[in-house]
């Protein structure tokens, strides 16, 4: 969950949050990140917040997003 008391910002929470499911494999390449608004609901966060958190992640190459389609874990080499 996101600790609102953290010095870390909520976005970078969530990123941390999805980084580590995806590392683990609970969150296998190619499986679909839930949607912004699901995932602003789940963690009470705006979905701006949420947005933030997935363009870090596409940044470092572990998600994949298609337009009209929803955001993916990105397949690994």
């Amino acid at each position: 969950m996101v600790n609102r008391e953290s010095v870390i910002p909520p976005w970078r929470q969530l990123a941390d949050l999805l980084r580590k499911q995806i590392e683990s494999g609970e969150l296998a390449p190619g499986a679909r990140i839930p949607s912004i608004v699901s995932l602003a609901q789940e963690y009470e966060l705006a979905p701006v917040t949420v947005r933030k958190a997935i363009t870090q992640l596409q940044r470092e190459g572990l998600v994949v997003s298609q337009t009209g389609w929803g955001t993916y874990v990105a397949e690994r080499d």
